[in-house]
């Protein structure tokens, strides 16, 4: 019982970086590697100003602010600068990794003994985290269906459908990819804001590999979940970080040695993105034998 609460608080404040990543792989049709210095950062801010004596809502605030900041940064390397998307989160995520040892100072921080949002309730830090993950999860997801549907949003979409075409129609996709990245990017950095205040510190390698479990959530979401509405669709995104955590919790208690979590994580991605088309080949395949046979 322990481990499912463990899992599904773990999965619940993943998932807010799960919601991110869908804007920018999904909706943007860019693979961002942003997030994996905008993580961190959100964590790295939210400590520091934490352990300043700042009230820690205030300071996940900023931690959000700060990671669509970096997201603006990606953004204009893109439109601006005329830089690939790719090559684009590579050189931001690369300036933050100095930016966030400069933010604390050293290599981790530790938060133990500070006041938390994942603390603030007087109950069990696991069954905080569930609380206050719910809240913004319930939050940022009815934020974004209402965005998605304004006529803004539709553009935001289009952008990432055909650019040619939403640029036909008069469409400013520029705008559009930076308003995107910095939305995505400000949810990745709360939620390493999030995950650092549950965790109990902040570290500067504590990006490292997020983007493949962000992923991994997604993809689980999808495979699990295919083939229904955009409500729905964003609803499943936190739901396919809790099982993507509960599969790494259950392979870590027959055994597994930790330090190979992140092998286990790529390998368990790599599975996830196969199955589809597996399916899809093996399936179709199994299905004209059936067919075949009955004849």
């Amino acid at each position: 019982m322990n481990l499912i609460i463990v899992s599904v608080a773990e999965g619940i404040l993943w998932g807010v970086m799960a919601l991110g990543l869908f804007i920018s792989f999904r909706i943007l049709n860019i693979a961002d590697l942003t997030m994996e210095g905008t993580f961190p950062l959100g964590a790295s801010v939210a400590a520091v100003l934490i352990t300043n004596g700042l009230n820690p809502y205030y300071a996940t605030l900023i931690a959000l602010l700060s990671g669509m900041m970096g997201g603006l940064i990606t953004g204009l390397l893109i439109t601006k600068g005329g830089i690939q998307p790719l090559l684009a989160g590579i050189l931001t995520m690369t300036g933050l990794y100095s930016i966030n040892l400069r933010v604390m100072g050293r290599s981790n921080i530790s938060l133990l003994n500070q006041p938390r949002v994942t603390s603030l309730t007087g109950m069990n830090d696991y069954y905080n985290s569930i609380i206050i993950g719910m809240i913004l999860l319930i939050f940022f997801i009815v934020i974004l269906y209402a965005f998605f549907l304004s006529d803004y949003g539709q553009a935001l979409i289009a952008t990432g459908d055909n650019e040619r075409m939403a640029i036909s129609l008069g469409i400013r996709t520029h705008q559009m990819k930076i308003t995107g990245l910095m939305l995505s990017n400000g949810l990745v950095a709360l939620s390493g804001a999030l995950i650092a205040q549950h965790s109990g510190y902040a570290d500067i390698s504590m990006g490292i590999g997020t983007i493949v479990i962000a992923l991994a959530s997604v993809m689980i979401a999808e495979v699990t979940m295919s083939n229904i509405a955009f409500l729905p669709r964003l609803i499943s995104l936190p739901l396919g970080a809790i099982i993507y955590r509960l599969i790494i919790s259950g392979a870590l208690s027959l055994g597994l040695n930790p330090n190979d979590l992140k092998f286990i994580s790529a390998i368990l991605l790599a599975i996830i993105m196969i199955l589809p088309s597996m399916w899809h080949k093996y399936g179709m395949q199994f299905s004209t034998y059936r067919q075949e046979e009955q004849r």
